[in-house]
């Protein structure tokens, strides 16, 4: 098997070290990486001669090059994990330098970019591809096809409830901006919408309940289910045995009151997303569409209070 040449947008931020991780593990190259901060020894654990720029257009300059004049330092992949709304810029910085995107969610903020994504993957010939680990988690599998393969119309009953305790530094970042995070729905809410969406089938109705630019609460009809949602990332919103355990992070999704259980399993999910991509059965943007619409649609309503079927959390 051929080594590809991979460039990577975002090292600083959590999610850099598990793309280096994958990229090593498939036994490819990165040799070029930009981030404006230079805080980024983690390199130094797997590509230590990689190219590193902090100006975006020292690093697009590079790309270029290597497309033109070196054909055996091409960039064959662009992995990006930059900020939410730098998404749709950097997936085009890639395909205009000849190279495969792979992103991070969400892929765009806005559905509208979608059609504009798949214009320039028909004018370049090449493709975009999607971090959607969760859809290759083991019991995520294995539920889907349980759902998938029943034999009555059940409508099921879900409560989704995801709270991850932040710091003060969470609202003076880009992720507390609207505008650039896509705010608590988008940034820690769209692995779990595209789960559901992925399982239970496409949105039939939505209800926003409590909007706080910490919290965010809902309902959901889906076509198989009916989601009660509650995300945080305020710690006080933490159960007590939870807190009293010193942990700052609780996930729970009970599916007719059973608990479904995926908190394992995690950890070679971008190795095997890279695996897939690389032999061209990666998830594309057609998997977007569904999750950048429901997270666009949710942030565009006002809450409506509590009214209809809420989730508990908010009593």
């Amino acid at each position: 098997m051929s080594v590809n040449n991979f460039a990577l947008i975002g090292a600083a931020g959590y999610i850099a070290p598990r793309h280096f991780k994958a990229i090593k593990d498939t036994g490819n190259q990165l040799t070029a990486i930009l981030d404006k901060s230079d805080s980024v020894g983690i390199i130094d654990s797997y590509f230590p001669e990689a190219a590193f720029f902090t100006e975006s257009e020292r690093f697009d300059r590079h790309l270029y090059r290597c497309f033109r004049e070196h054909s055996n330092a091409k960039i064959d992949y662009l992995s990006i994990c930059s900020p939410n709304y730098l998404h749709d810029a950097h997936i085009r910085m890639a395909l205009r330098n000849d190279a495969h995107a792979i992103c991070e969610k969400p892929l765009v903020l806005s559905p509208w970019n979608l059609e504009g994504l798949a214009k320039i993957e028909e004018d370049t010939g090449k493709s975009i591809y999607h971090i959607l680990q969760l859809r290759l988690h083991p019991a995520v599998i294995e539920l889907k096809n349980q759902i998938d393969n029943a034999i009555d119309d059940k409508i099921y009953d879900i409560d989704l409830t995801y709270i991850t305790g932040r710091g003060t530094w969470y609202l003076y970042s880009w992720k507390a901006d609207m505008e650039k995070s896509g705010g608590i729905t988008t940034n820690i809410g769209s692995h779990f919408f595209d789960m559901l969406t992925y399982i239970f089938g496409e949105v039939q109705d939505i209800h926003i309940h409590y909007v706080t630019p910490i919290t965010v609460a809902g309902f959901l009809q889906l076509k198989k289910a009916r989601v009660r949602w509650f995300l945080s990332i305020d710690k006080n919103q933490l159960p007590k045995e939870i807190a009293e355990k010193g942990k700052t992070t609780y996930r729970s999704l009970t599916i007719d009151d059973k608990e479904f259980e995926f908190s394992e399993g995690f950890t070679d999910l971008h190795t095997l997303s890279y695996q897939n991509i690389l032999s061209n059965s990666g998830f594309r943007i057609q998997d977007a569409c569904q999750y950048v619409s429901l997270c666009y649609d949710i942030r565009s309503r006002k809450a409506e209070g509590l009214k209809g079927d809420y989730h508990p959390f908010l009593q």
